[in-house]
């Protein structure tokens, strides 16, 4: 059964995406929201351990930055990926982001208590280790 033919009213997101003047990045706009104020960068999957959306997107081999805008999400992409391979996995993970009702950011006191938070004192390997884990494996 399709959502329009159940009996509530479920309406898709319609994600439309434009090019940047750098070719290696490509904005996508949900068509909702992103950051109530200002934006926010992440340039590697660890720094992406703060947002439920960035560490998704991070998860998509060959996404090497994320930016969140006001009402956008920015994708670079390692040299040798082509947007036709990724945009179908950005797009899946920009589309189950914003109907789980999860927040952009997570909280924290929430991150402080996970078992693979990155602590200042953490061995860089042990960090790598718990990086991979988070985005890997979760």
């Amino acid at each position: 059964m399709q959502p329009w033919q159940q009996g509530g009213q479920q309406r898709g997101m319609f994600i439309q995406t434009q090019p940047t003047p750098n070719p290696q990045s490509l904005m996508f706009l949900p068509g909702r929201q992103v950051m109530e104020s200002g934006s926010f960068e992440f340039s590697n999957a660890r720094a992406a351990m703060v947002s439920p959306l960035a560490k998704k997107l991070f998860m998509v081999d060959g996404v090497t930055g994320v930016f969140f805008g006001s009402d956008f999400v920015t994708i670079t992409k390692a040299d040798d990926y082509n947007w036709a391979v990724l945009k179908p996995d950005v797009f899946a993970a920009v589309m189950d982001h914003f109907s789980s009702g999860e927040p952009l950011f997570t909280d924290q006191e929430t991150l402080a208590a996970s078992d693979t938070a990155i602590h200042e004192d953490d061995d860089e390997i042990v960090a790598m280790i718990k990086e991979l884990l988070e985005t890997r494996i979760r």
